[in-house]
């Protein structure tokens, strides 16, 4: 259940077994079932989660009922209201299990103790957060300037695997379109390629 995340982890930096194990006996795991919560919005954001099986969401709904989906977390992948977390106000996202999952978390608090333990991770985090800002400016600057078919395949070149797993009417969320728009978009780009 760990090895997937201690590889994420030494892809970034090393670690040595005292590190390893220390790291292991910090993070809890949480089994979720399909369309089960992990992070509701109003709540505590005080955790950081791995993805060690299945896959979720983070999105939000706005006054009309209408779904956005910020992130999509697969195995391994991190995914978390960072904002939450980060500034220690209310979760601004749910963040609900797509398919049966298992996520590994660590409180902050222990976390902050692993720190001082593991000095390495201390770098780790640092480098993710880094690389999620960047992914979120990516994202960001994407649905300004981009078009929807763009964006699209885009998003088929990065997350092959993931729009496997994921709904169709999801990633049209996702992509900030409607699922009829990305069913056209799917069919133009099979035509483009046949």
């Amino acid at each position: 259940m760990y090895d997937d995340l201690i590889h994420n982890i030494k892809e970034l930096v090393p670690l040595n077994e005292r590190d390893v194990q220390l790291v292991k006996a910090a993070f809890r795991p949480v089994n979720l079932k399909k369309k089960e919560f992990l992070l509701q919005i109003g709540e505590p954001s005080n955790h950081m989660r791995f993805i060690a099986e299945g896959c979720v969401k983070l999105y939000n709904i706005d006054e009309t009922g209408k779904e956005h989906i910020l992130q999509f977390g697969i195995k391994g992948w991190w995914v978390n209201d960072l904002y939450a977390y980060l500034t220690q106000k209310p979760a601004k996202f749910f963040m609900q299990a797509i398919t049966d999952s298992l996520v590994l978390q660590i409180h902050r608090d222990q976390l902050d103790t692993l720190f001082d333990q593991v000095h390495m991770m201390d770098r780790f985090f640092r480098i993710k957060t880094q690389h999620g800002y960047v992914a979120l400016q990516e994202r960001t600057i994407n649905s300004m300037s981009q078009s929807a078919e763009e964006r699209y395949s885009e998003f088929i070149k990065k997350y092959r695997v993931m729009e496997q797993q994921i709904p169709q009417y999801m990633i049209a969320s996702y992509l900030g379109i409607t699922p009829e728009h990305l069913s056209a978009l799917r069919k133009n780009l099979a035509r483009k390629l046949s």
